[in-house]
């Protein structure tokens, strides 16, 4: 079964869609525009994560929606990690429709401070997701890194899924080798190769990409990696079947781990 383990739905009224250069994905999403895509690749089953609206009401829509949408495996909801009432909150999104397609968590980490992680209130919030049985999914910059090394090696009955590599920057291969390594280190981590055409803009080619594949690779192993389309981010800068067709490239084809099985094991997805 090969699985898109990151995309995304939204509505062209979300508030960040209005920044400059978004005018090309700054219109509604939806299932009936992702399928034609996940058919012409071969994609069997999603993950349907957070878009950044920062919503409570949004995970309780994409959970109804996975309920009566076969693709649709898991949703990575949002919540902001900081709330005294986040366990509640989890109770709440899994006692309502599709609430058994809840696997993990995410909130906006890459919007605040480098050492947003470290804050006891996160790190209370992190724990409460884990013992959820729920993973914590962090998407942050490079600057971030650091924070997270720290974070997941001190929360080791957590399992953390890292978004877009960390969001590498583009033609600094060995300053985010650096960063990117310490975080590698700890086995309770798993990454996803998405988002690195739109980290690499529009000018992005197989050989530029390659490199940062390979040190995920030789960093994670292909047991802790997995595909995710970023879509529909990236037709910013590359179709759905582009996306697609560079990752396969660079591994020379599709490895069973990376585009199915290390989602379907992380993300608990069996029999769905």
């Amino acid at each position: 079964m090969i699985v898109d383990a990151h995309h995304h739905l939204w509505t062209a009224d979300y508030p960040w869609l209005a920044a400059d250069g978004l005018g090309p994905i700054r219109r509604d999403y939806t299932m009936a525009d992702l399928r034609p895509h996940l058919a012409a690749s071969g994609v069997q089953r999603t993950v349907l994560v957070e878009a950044g609206l920062g919503q409570a009401a949004e995970t309780s829509r994409f959970l109804a929606l996975a309920a009566r949408t076969p693709e649709i495996a898991g949703v990575v909801g949002w919540a902001d990690l900081s709330d005294p009432d986040l366990r509640s909150m989890l109770a709440r999104h899994r006692s309502g429709p599709g609430g058994d397609r809840l696997v993990g968590i995410r909130d906006q980490v890459q919007a605040g401070p480098d050492d947003l992680l470290d804050q006891p209130g996160v790190r209370a919030g992190l724990a409460t997701v884990a013992e959820a049985g729920l993973v914590n999914e962090l998407v942050v910059r490079a600057g971030q890194l650091p924070s997270v090394a720290r974070t997941v090696a001190a929360m080791p009955e957590s399992t953390f899924v890292l978004d877009h590599l960390g969001k590498p920057p583009i033609g600094d291969l060995d300053g985010w080798r650096r960063l990117i390594a310490p975080v590698a280190a700890c086995p309770n981590v798993v990454a996803k190769l998405s988002g690195l055409v739109t980290e690499a803009g529009p000018g992005w080619t197989r050989a530029g990409l390659r490199p940062y594949v390979q040190i995920a690779l030789d960093l994670f192993g292909p047991d802790r990696l997995m595909f995710g389309s970023d879509w529909p981010v990236c037709e910013v800068v590359a179709s759905y079947g582009e996306v697609v067709a560079v990752l396969s490239g660079i591994l020379g084809g599709r490895p069973g781990n990376i585009f199915g099985a290390t989602a379907i094991r992380v993300y608990r997805l069996e029999n769905r």
